[in-house]
């Protein structure tokens, strides 16, 4: 059965509910009782199933439209296949981690998802190959793609120290962030930049300022990894280099956006206003992310985030929220794969809402944690907060199904 790149798209769209039902699940667990979850499990079953289920789903999806708008002989039936084997592993990993933790079947599931991960990238890569017309989206999509299966040596370290049962703190905790890195940093970065950079005018944007935007943050990246275990000890000239790729990315992303704020009237005419906040909003995002990445190069305020773990939950969701589930939700729109309708609009607003009370309030309870100063009912705020991103998401699930749009019907 053939299915529509459209519905795929809206399928993710349902994943994200989910990922936000087990979000607002371990939110309750924390603020009331609920002895019959286990919360570790829970949060491997919600981290896994958003990677896998919800952005990777939906950045597939976006580069499969691409490359069909691109090239003359796409095959639907071959990325209706690669969706689908992602899809399944996904749900594989939902169901069984919430039971069993890293056992058995949720370690098949996760290691087919990377399996699959693989298999994307070939199939890709050969496409994008045998497209007639190349841009520099090529250059950010295949740099997206190779950072995609280096993420997979995290994964694959972490299951050889568990096997061997040999685990040593340092290496399981820079395992766990390597993966991270490459997946927020690496593929999921890449693959919304270099979409994005392909809707922008070549008049406004030359070919000069794009390519020197992508080398920056292209070898940037790799060295970027250590801002995440700048507690290892690592030699002074690996430190500088660190430094200097901090340096760099917020210089090339300060650039690009100059460019951006100067040219906004170009790029997003009447017709796509509405949607211009919500590319606007994950571009403050990326900048708050950017200068924290920088701020963490002082050893001390490193010690001092790494140390606190709301601030760490606060900065993973600002990752995954604040930038790129509402960049996919900005696209979207742009493209026209859903319709900006009122239900769609109200949905979208009040999961923005609940991302930035989220934040907020992690935000506060990092301060609590470092002052040991008591924040009345903080986890029951917290609670409100994954209350209202669920009740949005599940607006916005209405709003596609309801959804007439059929422009990804290919």
């Amino acid at each position: 059965m053939s299915i529509s790149l459209y519905k795929w798209l809206r399928i993710a769209v349902f994943n994200l509910l989910l990922v936000a039902f087990l979000g607002l699940v371990m939110r309750y667990k924390i603020a009331f009782s609920l002895p019959f979850i286990t919360q570790k499990y829970f949060l491997n079953a919600h981290s896994h199933f958003a990677f896998a289920g919800w952005i990777t789903q939906a950045l597939m999806t976006f580069i499969a439209f691409y490359i069909a708008k691109n090239k003359a002989s796409f095959s639907l039936k071959k990325y209706n296949r690669l969706l689908f084997a992602n899809l399944v592993t996904a749900y594989g990993m939902l169901f069984c981690f919430p039971f069993e933790g890293y056992g058995l079947m949720s370690i098949i599931f996760s290691t087919l998802s990377i399996f699959v991960s693989y298999a994307f990238a070939i199939v890709v890569w050969r496409d994008l190959n045998r497209i007639n017309k190349k841009t520099f989206t090529h250059a950010w999509i295949k740099a997206a793609l190779i950072w995609s299966v280096l993420s997979s040596i995290g994964p694959y370290t972490l299951a050889y120290m568990m096997a061997t049962k040999h685990i040593y703190q340092h290496i399981y905790l820079a395992s766990i962030y390597f993966y991270l890195h490459f997946q927020y940093n690496g593929w999921f970065f890449f693959t919304c930049i270099g979409l994005f950079m392909n809707k922008l005018p070549e008049s406004l944007f030359p070919v000069k300022l794009k390519k020197n935007f992508f080398y920056a943050f292209a070898f940037a990246c790799l060295p970027a990894y250590f801002l995440s275990a700048l507690w290892l000890p690592i030699p002074t000239w690996i430190y500088i280099i660190v430094v200097a790729a901090a340096f760099v990315q917020v210089i090339a992303w300060g650039v690009l956006s100059v460019k951006l704020v100067s040219n906004r009237i170009a790029i997003f005419s009447q017709e796509y206003k509405p949607v211009t906040w919500l590319f606007i909003l994950p571009a403050i995002a990326l900048s708050i992310k950017l200068l924290l990445q920088l701020g963490s190069t002082i050893p001390a305020l490193s010690t001092w985030a790494f140390g606190f773990r709301p601030i760490v939950i606060g900065y993973l969701h600002l990752v995954f929220l604040g930038i790129f589930s509402i960049f996919i939700l900005a696209y979207s729109l742009y493209n026209g794969y859903f319709l900006y309708n009122k239900r769609f609009a109200r949905g979208v607003w009040i999961f923005i809402a609940g991302i930035i009370l989220n934040e907020a309030l992690l935000m506060l309870q990092g301060l609590d944690a470092i002052t040991y100063t008591g924040v009345p009912y903080i986890n029951e705020m917290l609670l409100g907060a994954a209350i209202v991103m669920f009740t949005g998401i599940l607006i916005l699930n209405i709003a596609t199904v309801s959804n007439s749009q059929a422009g990804g019907n290919i």
